[in-house]
């Protein structure tokens, strides 16, 4: 794995957080430019996916296992646009609530994918 893909994720993660723990504090929905925070994590997500299943296709492995790794990839990557769905449901404090949860999750896995990698 890249471990600098790792941690540029897991800081926009806990930044998104923050960002949207900070809306909630205000009582405040999620707006649009949360989903853009959202979707630029999401993309460092996607990129974090297809890297790590090259990585496994060139042959590398994973330290504790390679179902598992392919587990938290996919949970890494759905993590925060399931949050942001959700957050379109509850259209108050609780969404931006919802999306800081799932950015600190994220940002969790992140760390999880880092050590079941070998790092």
């Amino acid at each position: 794995m890249l471990s600098a893909l790792t941690l540029v994720t897991g800081i926009a993660a806990l930044a998104l957080a923050a960002w949207c723990g900070f809306a909630a504090s205000r009582d405040q929905p999620t707006k649009d430019w949360h989903f853009i925070g959202m979707a630029v994590v999401s993309v460092l997500a996607l990129a974090q996916l297809v890297i790590g299943i090259v990585q496994l296709a060139r042959g590398e492995k994973p330290e504790q296992g390679t179902t598992i790794f392919v587990a938290y990839l996919i949970g890494a990557f759905a993590c925060v646009p399931a949050a942001g769905f959700m957050s379109l449901a509850e259209r108050t404090r609780w969404g931006s609530i919802t999306v800081a949860a799932g950015g600190v999750v994220l940002a969790v896995l992140e760390v999880r994918l880092y050590d079941i990698w070998g790092g």
